[in-house]
């Protein structure tokens, strides 16, 4: 896995400045940006203002809302000028996240509340690209960014978006901007950055698609692992989370999550659902600790948490869970976590309804 990092952050701006200088002697205000109701001087404007806004929440940690400040240019600043601040805070956001420690997040909507370095990086990048592209359209300039920056932000930022043919057109459609063939138009849209959810002595860390695909294929997904990696149960998690994501079918706040350590950073299992919840509001959840982890009570902490947050969405009435029967550790887990076993009958019409295996107990917890 290449992960997003503020190298990328650098390349994205570089583009983006690269492409609009041989028009800065032009009418910047009077010109619209492509399909947006900005002039082009505005849109300039926003990607200097989003680039110094991602810098500030992640360097002061804003934790309830956007920090109180922006950028205000001076008098009588020209293109030029503005594309040297917009090259001056990208190389703010880019040191930002460079200097920021991994498990870091802060304040950021969309749409869960906060991000993480990574995910500020990667929004920043995505102002670049797209607005740059707006711009571009706007003063009849050719523009096509870095591949396999588009790539990066479309694993890291929109898991929901089912990969296209190519890596731009794919983000030009899935915001707004352009077609692809058999797929609809998006009139609305948003990124998604990673879910966390907090337990005792974890955090449970969304994994995205990016990351997942590294576990996948045997690596650490940026993760450092307790034991020197993640136990068979999340590679094989993540691997059915790939497949998802490449069919478009991926929801991410029903994914995989990563159990982070509070007290060292380190990752010592995975948790997640088999899916979205079904008609029924049934959701199942798997879980795995390394070797190194057990015995400690790290996963009846995750499993209490995971729980908990599934049952207080409206779209979930009922939570799963198949346990081996000679697998006792992981019987008392959920028990401790509050399912009960299912009925004889329950059973049955999990094997005969839903496919559950016949050597697996089923345990059950509701709303």
């Amino acid at each position: 896995m290449r992960p997003i990092s503020g190298d990328d952050v650098d390349r994205a701006v570089a583009s983006c400045v690269a492409a609009l200088r041989p028009a800065v002697d032009r009418d910047w205000e009077g010109t619209g940006a492509g399909r947006l109701e900005w002039s082009c001087r505005r849109t300039a404007e926003h990607i200097a203002g989003a680039l110094m806004a991602y810098a500030g929440q992640l360097a002061g940690r804003a934790q309830k809302a956007y920090a109180p400040f922006g950028i205000t240019l001076d008098e009588g600043t020209g293109n030029a000028g503005l594309l040297h601040v917009v090259e001056t805070t990208g190389v703010l956001l880019a040191t930002t996240v460079r200097a920021t420690p991994p498990g870091v997040r802060a304040f950021h909507p969309s749409p869960f509340g906060t991000a993480d370095r990574e995910g500020f990086a990667a929004m920043g990048i995505t102002e670049a690209l797209l607005h740059t592209h707006d711009l571009a359209e706007g003063l009849g300039l050719d523009y096509e960014p870095p591949e396999d920056l588009v790539e990066s932000v479309l694993a890291w930022l929109f898991p929901q978006v089912q990969p296209g043919p190519a890596p731009w057109p794919t983000l030009l459609w899935a915001s707004g901007r352009g077609d692809l063939p058999g797929r609809a138009p998006v009139t609305e849209w948003r990124w998604h950055n990673n879910q966390v959810i907090p337990a005792e002595r974890l955090t449970l860390t969304g994994i995205r698609p990016a990351v997942a695909r590294d576990l996948r294929l045997g690596g650490d997904g940026g993760l450092d692992w307790l034991g020197g990696g993640p136990y068979e149960g999340t590679r094989d998690a993540a691997g059915f989370l790939v497949k998802a994501y490449e069919a478009g079918v991926h929801r991410p706040e029903f994914g995989v999550f990563a159990l982070v350590r509070e007290e060292d950073g380190r990752a010592v299992g995975g948790i997640g659902f088999h899916g979205a919840p079904d008609e029924e509001g049934r959701v199942e959840i798997g879980y795995d600790l390394v070797e190194g982890a057990r015995g400690r009570g790290y996963a009846t902490e995750a499993v209490i948490a995971l729980t908990e947050w599934a049952l207080a969405r409206a779209d979930v009435d009922v939570v799963l869970a198949t346990v081996e029967h000679d697998n006792a550790a992981s019987q008392r887990v959920v028990a401790r976590a509050g399912f009960t076993r299912a009925t004889v009958e329950e059973e049955r019409t999990a094997r005969d309804d839903h496919g559950v295996d016949t050597g697996l107990r089923l345990y059950i917890r509701r709303a």
